[in-house]
């Protein structure tokens, strides 16, 4: 696995807290999950004694795999009623979406971590376009958080929980995984996400991709 140019060479611990979050806090944002994805958790299974094998990585347990798609707030304030009313926003226009096919991979080691990356972005980012249209509906596009450029959509693997450990070694190692894995995407969900051990959540809203709401 040959680096890019001006890419990163060693590792920067991901676990960082980053503003905004303490001890204790929570997040609402959208994901998706992939717990029904036989595929992708075939693959983690067969790439997992890699990443076991190194150290400065803290491999994510199967059930808590994710891609990371549009941040809404933090918990503590977000009301009830805002929350609601956007759920109910994205849910009517993800209706009028279908299910999305993508691609991931193969896999990456950079900085912060192991990450399978989703191709084609397009294709994800027109959800996350109909999650931001659902946030400025209800709280007007100027907050709208995160920016709406920049979007890398991709399922992580594993997390680097120290700064400074060589990548080339971890690259070579994972370098056998070519695998390009198929994914059809039918549901995104809004979580209230904690960080006190790892990425935790509990999902507060599943809305279907193309089928009304569940």
């Amino acid at each position: 696995m040959t680096p890019l140019a001006g890419e990163d060479t060693e590792t920067r611990d991901h676990w960082w807290w980053r503003p905004g979050w303490r001890p204790g806090r929570s997040f609402y944002t959208w994901h998706f999950l992939v717990d029904d994805q036989p595929e992708l958790h075939e693959f983690v299974a067969r790439i997992r004694s890699d990443l076991d094998k190194v150290a400065a990585l803290d491999p994510i347990p199967s059930q808590w795999l994710h891609m990371t798609t549009q941040g809404v707030g933090f918990a503590d304030e977000v009301s009830q009623e805002d929350l609601a009313a956007i759920g109910a926003a994205a849910t009517e226009r993800l209706a009028n979406l279908g299910p999305i096919e993508v691609r991931l991979g193969s896999v990456l080691a950079d900085a912060e971590g192991v990450h399978l990356p989703v191709r084609p972005v397009e294709a994800v980012a027109v959800v996350r376009q109909a999650v931001r249209e659902a946030i400025g509906e209800v709280w007007g596009e100027g907050r709208v958080p995160e920016s709406a450029e920049g979007f890398h959509p991709h399922v992580s693997l594993a997390y680097a929980n120290t700064s400074g450990v060589p990548l080339a070694p971890i690259r070579e190692a994972l370098s056998r995984y070519a695998d390009v894995v198929p994914l059809t995407l039918r549901r995104v969900a809004l979580i209230d996400l904690n960080r006190d051990e790892g990425y935790r959540w509990r999902t507060v809203l599943t809305s279907s991709l193309g089928l009304p709401g569940s």
